[in-house]
């Protein structure tokens, strides 16, 4: 999976439209491989990025769990750790 997509689902608030469609243009950009498409593949391009993001926020709401959400503070000073960690010099 790209590193620039997190996960979305059982978060304390819960994630908002901006954060789905972010990862939804991440992911059309991965498999694409284009980061700004040409003129005449930006329609495929935009529609392929609304489609993901419909389909994703689908998901994210029919998403059933028994653990108790993730509080969003706690899991960026987490990530935050896991980074100092990883790019210790």
């Amino acid at each position: 999976m790209c590193r620039n997509i997190r996960p979305l689902s059982n978060f304390e608030p819960p994630a908002t439209e901006d954060e789905v469609q972010a990862a939804a243009l991440q992911y059309v950009r991965k498999i694409s491989g284009a980061t700004h498409p040409s003129r005449a593949n930006a329609e495929a391009f935009d529609r392929a990025v609304a489609e993901v993001a419909a389909a994703s926020a689908r998901l994210l709401d029919a998403l059933v769990t028994t653990a108790p959400p993730k509080d969003r503070a706690v899991e960026a000073e987490k990530a935050k750790a896991r980074s100092a960690l990883r790019f210790a010099r």
